[in-house]
């Protein structure tokens, strides 16, 4: 178990043993706990004092299924609060792999300076001048990189908008196939590794000093379990398999609760054309992959690979949120131009979601039209061009919303909503606005309870309790490296159990259910805390007024959840 400290200004490298205040600690619960305890909570996000933190889960590297996800941590340039984002791929699997319980990249070095981290089989350390990589984008780069240090190496790389220290800025980490097509998509991530001077970071995937487990064959059966409980699930076993996370386009229109035209409907009209049943048809039809393994050790198999009218390869994954923000909320209802924007967000290292939104919002507000494919694409390569427009549309909705002097900007704390209304799914209401990380459906998104019958999504009631319970139990997923979709085998008796049984032959403890919300509890209070020392208060935590004013087609609703209510929902 061995902290990787690495000092951008002075260009040095300790690796130490993770002092005791860590210890047990992995992924959000890890890199939340000590940006709360190290970061000046008011420093400038892009400058020396903040810290950038790259944390695998406490089972990342084990033999457990669908647990390759990384935390990546840091003081927000987006939010000016605290930031958790979460990427799939590789490297969590690798980091664990090689006993690394954190990598933390702090100072600052100079403007014309630019590094690779390598880190090899053995763990070791080195920065690399880099300069001549400069402005490049992630996917010739990541093929460049894999060539010089191996094909068998996992990367995390910024683009030209994380050069530009643009706050929408993301960290792509690769995926099975080498590609740099999993975003650590949320929060600027990308920015504060661009203002770090810190280009790459290569990490070798065939480290074995994974960290030991306390009863190897208990863990062994308990995994065994998990794995069948993720299989037996309609969503992970069944839906996701055959359809991807696009899968959601059809049930979210049908609750009328897919923001459209800049979420000024529920329900895009046209939505068939780019649903998980059309884009698995469309992409059956030219040769591409709909079961694609992109995540290590994923047994769910909910990427594709997405390829042109000639089946050539184009993107992987086509998800359902970057479905939704490339094509619900611009009007763009064909799959070929959202596949392309998909890409050209990849490569040029910002987030799809923060994105499309910006977009949706400069059609809004009348800079080019609703369904424009061409108008659109023209916008998401000025960001890489950096011009004036394409660091606006880099720096998110509110920066594009302020510079059209638009009012419908659907974010909170600088983050643009996700891909369920809230006017349609009052819970997520909650979750958007009191999240310490901003609007974030990753953060505790209700659609499982509505979809399940659970909960109305249109009725105040039971609302703030299921946002907080959905909050907390994905602050305790987001500790352990599990997949947000393989978490919901924990809703059933059998994968509770067995996930419960995991964590005690890997700790060689006695946790009982209590346990895991507890864990997640004290994730979010130093969350808050950090929050609130960094200057937040309450009236961050508020969906913008239209959400209240205005309501949502088809069902004529708006937030019916008071702000007042709304802060009692983290009142731990």
């Amino acid at each position: 178990m061995k902290f990787i400290n690495v000092n951008m200004t002075e260009k040095s490298i300790n690796l130490n043993d993770v002092p005791q205040q860590y210890l047990g600690l992995g992924g959000r619960g890890l890199t939340s706990t000590m940006i709360n305890a190290e970061v000046p909570p008011t420093c400038d996000p892009l400058g020396p004092d903040n810290k950038l933190i790259i944390a695998p889960g406490v089972l990342s590297g084990t033999s457990l299924v669908n647990t390759s996800r990384v935390s990546i941590g840091a003081k927000s340039p987006l939010t000016g609060g605290i930031k958790e984002s979460n990427a799939g791929g590789t490297t969590g699997a690798a980091l664990g792999h090689l006993g690394i319980t954190a990598i933390i990249i702090e100072g600052q070095a100079n403007d014309d300076e630019l590094y690779i981290l390598r880190i090899d089989h053995q763990g070791t350390a080195s920065l690399i001048p880099a300069n001549e990589y400069k402005g490049m984008r992630t996917y010739p780069l990541t093929q460049t990189l894999l060539k010089t240090y191996g094909e068998k190496s996992s990367i995390l790389v910024i683009g030209p908008a994380g050069e530009y220290q643009l706050t929408s800025a993301s960290i792509q980490a690769s995926d099975v196939d080498g590609r740099p097509c999993r975003a650590a998509g949320r929060g600027g991530m990308g920015a504060v590794m661009g203002a770090k001077r810190l280009k790459a970071i290569v990490i070798d995937s065939q480290g074995k000093k994974t960290d030991a487990i306390a009863d190897p064959q208990a863990f062994k059966e308990a995994a065994k379990a998990f794995a069948q409980a993720v299989k037996a699930h309609p969503l992970t076993g069944q839906m996701l398999p055959a359809l991807g996370t696009a899968g959601l386009v059809a049930p979210v229109n049908s609750m009328g609760a897919f923001p459209s035209l800049n979420a000024t409907t529920g329900v895009m009209e046209g939505w068939e054309k780019i649903s998980g049943e059309a884009l698995a048809e469309l992409n059956k039809k030219r040769g591409g992959n709909n079961t694609h393994l992109g995540c290590s050790q994923c047994i769910i198999r909910c990427s594709n690979e997405f390829v042109d009218k000639k089946g050539e390869f184009v993107t992987s994954s086509l998800e359902y949120e970057t479905i939704w923000s490339m094509g619900g909320m611009t009007g763009i209802d064909d799959l070929d131009i959202i596949a392309r924007l998909d890409r050209l967000c990849d490569d040029m290292g910002v987030d799809t979601m923060n994105t499309g939104v910006g977009i949706g919002v400069a059609m809004d507000a009348g800079k080019i039209k609703f369904g424009d494919g061409e108008a659109a694409i023209d916008m998401v390569e000025q960001i890489g061009l950096g011009t004036e427009l394409g660091k606006i549309l880099g720096n998110g909705p509110d920066a594009v919303g302020k510079h059209f002097n638009h009012h419908r900007v659907p974010t909170v704390k600088g983050q643009s909503i996700a891909a369920y209304d809230p006017r349609g799914m009052q819970g997520n209401a909650v979750t958007y606005a009191t999240s310490p990380m901003g609007a974030d459906h990753t953060a505790g998104n209700v659609v499982g309870e509505y979809m399940a019958g659970n909960l109305d999504p249109l009725k105040p009631e039971g609302q703030i309790e299921a946002s907080r319970n959905t909050q907390i139990a994905m602050a305790a997923v987001d500790c352990t490296g599990l997949c947000l979709l393989a978490s919901f085998a924990l809703t059933t008796p059998e994968g509770a159990e067995a996930f419960l049984n995991v964590m005690n032959a890997k700790f060689g403890a006695q946790l009982d259910p209590d346990d895991i919300p507890a864990l997640g509890v004290r994730v979010l209070k130093q969350e808050l805390e950090f929050n609130r020392k960094a200057g937040l208060t309450s009236e961050d935590d508020r969906l913008p007024e239209f959400f209240y004013k205005e309501p949502l087609l088809p069902h004529n609703k708006v937030v019916l959840i008071r702000p007042e209510e709304m802060d009692t929902a983290l009142n731990f």
